[in-house]
């Protein structure tokens, strides 16, 4: 199972700068993280990176939530990808620690190469968000992009935003413009390709 873009402890980083906002996303991810586990029974668990949402997390993050994190460790393999908000991560999470993960052809990072050339790439980092008008209404919702190449993974983190999937961070990554973005609804995730995207 992939997940990317976490970034646990968000609140309590914004609280130290004054921006009072409640802390409580790092507990908010940490269920959803369980639930998803639970439904899936992975072997195992690769967040993308920036699970983190900066290097002092670790100093901040409730120990009974950093317990659920450990306890998380042992019921499956998890492989902790460092990211550009988390280069290094907290003491005692369990599991493994790499810049990267090469599982044959396919590469999962946390920063989309610019180009590639053979291989595959899996990362996250960008957050993505696209937006589609049905019926007199804009929909806009989380979202994977692809090609036959690539995919972008949607932030999981309660307390991440996004990036429209047009942002030149994200359209550029794609020839001409042209990919499929992977909406998560309530119910079901939906296709869409780029040309009828908002």
């Amino acid at each position: 199972m992939l997940v990317a873009d976490l970034h646990f402890e968000k609140g309590s980083s914004y609280l130290q700068k004054g921006l009072y906002i409640p802390p409580y996303d790092t507990r908010s991810t940490l269920s959803m993280l369980e639930g998803v586990t639970g439904r899936l029974k992975p072997r195992r668990i690769v967040c993308l990176g920036d699970s983190f949402h900066d290097t002092a997390a670790g100093e901040r993050i409730e120990p009974t939530d950093l317990e659920r994190i450990r306890r998380l460790g042992e019921m499956v393999d998890v492989f902790w990808l460092t990211g550009n908000h988390d280069p290094r991560l907290p003491q005692g999470l369990g599991g493994r620690v790499a810049a990267e993960l090469a599982l044959g052809p396919l590469n999962l990072r946390h920063l989309p190469r610019s180009s590639l050339s053979s291989e595959l790439e899996i990362a996250g980092h960008l957050h993505p968000v696209a937006s589609i008008s049905r019926r007199g209404r804009r929909l806009t919702s989380r979202s994977f992009v692809a090609n036959d190449q690539r995919l972008i993974m949607p932030a999981f983190g309660a307390y991440t935003g996004g990036l429209d999937v047009w942002a030149p961070e994200i359209s550029s990554l794609f020839v001409e413009g042209r990919f499929t973005a992977w909406m998560i609804g309530r119910a079901a995730v939906y296709g869409f390709s780029s040309r009828h995207l908002d």
